[in-house]
């Protein structure tokens, strides 16, 4: 991908040369995902047209097809990611108006499918199997992370130890690497800390909490808890992005604030005025709740199934 130099006033500029100017400021991962997808459906037909001659109608036609093998997902997503870029191109004057917004009505909306995910009343099977199964202790040190934190599988994966604030006791996850693009603070518990303490001797002198064995120089493969729970025997019942529900089903039923379990779960309300005005992210009020969560993740493996209970720390492979 080449950098242009940027110039706003430039009036000729085609949708590959605007495409480029736009994920050249935005976060790399997000960009590659961006690019890959525009590659593969948009620049082949619309990639030298000028930028001023994007229309709904001419777009419209272009998703078409794809619409018509029931992609329904990709349509969803090339659809955004255009409107992305025209409202970048909107907002530095090179047109007078987004021409793409409200294209998604023209075409069916994608099924919403929840993630497979087990019932609270299943924790304790879940983590026997984790106890039992044949994995390497990075492995299952990632799978009960991801389950305590209730983080998103790359966000887990992803961990640096330069984001753990032990003093504090918080693991903050920068912007850049959240789904939402906004910074998320963890409170840690003992459970957790001592998680860490359990991998420490493995990965404490890399960058990455879970380094790939490939490269440990580079943090696991996100899909490797969900790898793993395939194997477990899990598959079609429960995926590594399942334990976040599996958490958030948990807390709702024993009560505890909407607010402190959706801030946990780093969901942004879809409401944009009051997500604006609500930026708390609840930290210490959250204590508790995670506090409660980690204990009854503990209660739930009996108190020595656990990767931070004695016996799990001998047996671990």
């Amino acid at each position: 991908m080449s950098r242009f130099c940027i110039c706003y006033s430039n009036q000729r500029l085609n949708v590959l040369e605007y495409a480029e100017k736009y994920t050249n400021l935005i976060p790399p991962d997000y960009a590659v995902d961006i690019w890959r997808s525009l590659e593969l459906h948009i620049f082949p037909t619309l990639s030298n047209t000028p930028v001023k001659e994007i229309s709904a109608p001419l777009v419209i036609e272009l998703l078409k097809p794809i619409d018509a093998k029931g992609s329904l997902e990709t349509v969803k997503r090339l659809a955004q990611r255009l409107n992305e870029i025209m409202s970048f191109a909107t907002n530095c004057g090179l047109v007078q108006a987004n021409p793409l917004t409200g294209i998604k009505a023209a075409f069916k909306k994608p099924k919403k499918e929840n993630m497979a995910a087990l019932k609270p009343a299943e924790l304790p099977e879940l983590m026997g199997a984790i106890a039992n199964a044949s994995i390497k202790r990075t492995t299952r040190c990632l799978i009960e992370w991801q389950l305590h934190t209730m983080t998103r599988p790359s966000e887990a994966s992803g961990a640096k130890w330069v984001e753990i604030d032990w003093h504090e006791k918080v693991w903050t996850i920068p912007a850049e690497r959240m789904k939402k693009r906004r910074e998320h603070r963890i409170p840690l518990t003992e459970q957790m800390l001592e998680l860490l303490e359990v991998i420490k001797p493995i990965s404490g002198h890399r960058e990455f909490i879970f380094p790939s064995d490939r490269d440990p120089k580079k943090p696991c493969n996100s899909q490797t808890a969900n790898m793993a729970l395939k194997r477990m025997g899990f598959a079609g019942r429960l995926v590594s992005h399942g334990l976040r529900s599996l958490a958030s089903t948990t807390l709702n039923e024993q009560g505890f604030e909407s607010d402190l379990i959706e801030s946990a779960l780093a969901h942004v309300d879809d409401n944009q005025v009051r997500s604006a005005y609500n930026r708390t992210d609840y930290l210490e009020r959250r204590r508790p709740m995670m506090y409660w969560w980690s204990g009854h993740i503990e209660e739930a493996s009996q108190g020595k199934l656990s990767v931070t209970g004695t016996l799990a720390l001998k047996s671990a492979i």
